[in-house]
């Protein structure tokens, strides 16, 4: 079986496109690692050009992103309207989900390629609640351009020393998000029903298929 650095010198472009591909959709493969490795062998080298790396991490992350919102669009709706209430999720909660996306939706989906578990169910989620996709598409789109070409340069440019200073940089980042996460989940439950109401008045009436196109 090949090592990590053995596929990045083998496949180079190709495997980093796939494997954030596949992150992005949900799939929990090591896409930021693979990234990092294969600038810094790209440094190292120079048998790969770190700006067709870096092409190539964006758009996997984009076509991954996209597939995953299609897949939350497509099969989200339907899931949660049979079994969402196996799991407490019923429409008023279908709504608040809605509710967060439309206002806040951007700052999950950029925020989300930078942290871990968010970077592989961020583009799901923003499907599942039905979030416009063009708004999805430019913080999607942004948020790649800054993730890919943000860690691909400075693992370039450093070195294997961005090692250390990534793992460190994406803990930080890890922390940061978790406490947010965190700070939200509470702040929801503390005001879910001045939440719930507002996303009523927003979404008035039974939650039909309609809302779901974006």
């Amino acid at each position: 079986m090949d090592t990590l650095p053995g596929l990045v010198a083998r496949h180079g472009y190709l495997v980093v496109a796939f494997a954030i591909g596949l992150e992005s959709m949900g799939i929990p493969l090591p896409g930021e690692t693979l990234l990092v490795a294969a600038a810094i062998y790209a440094g190292s080298t120079h048998q790969l050009h770190i700006l067709l790396l870096i092409v190539s991490a964006i758009a996997g992350a984009i076509a991954g992103d996209n597939l995953g919102f299609i897949i939350g669009r497509r099969f989200g709706y339907p899931l949660l309207r049979r079994y969402g209430h196996l799991v407490r999720i019923d429409t008023a909660r279908i709504k608040l989900g809605q509710l967060l996306f439309r206002h806040h939706g951007g700052k999950v989906v950029f925020i989300g390629r930078f942290v871990a578990v968010l970077r592989a169910l961020a583009a799901l989620l923003a499907g599942v609640n039905g979030m416009p996709w063009r708004k999805f598409l430019a913080f999607n789109v942004a948020g790649a351009i800054v993730w890919a070409g943000g860690y691909g340069t400075t693992a370039y440019l450093f070195g294997r020393e961005i090692e250390r200073v990534s793992g460190a940089v994406s803990w930080t980042i890890a922390a940061i998000g978790l406490l947010a996460a965190a700070a939200g989940f509470l702040f929801i439950r503390r005001h879910e029903a001045a939440l719930t109401a507002r996303a009523e008045r927003e979404f008035p009436g039974p939650l039909g298929r309609d809302r779901w196109e974006g």
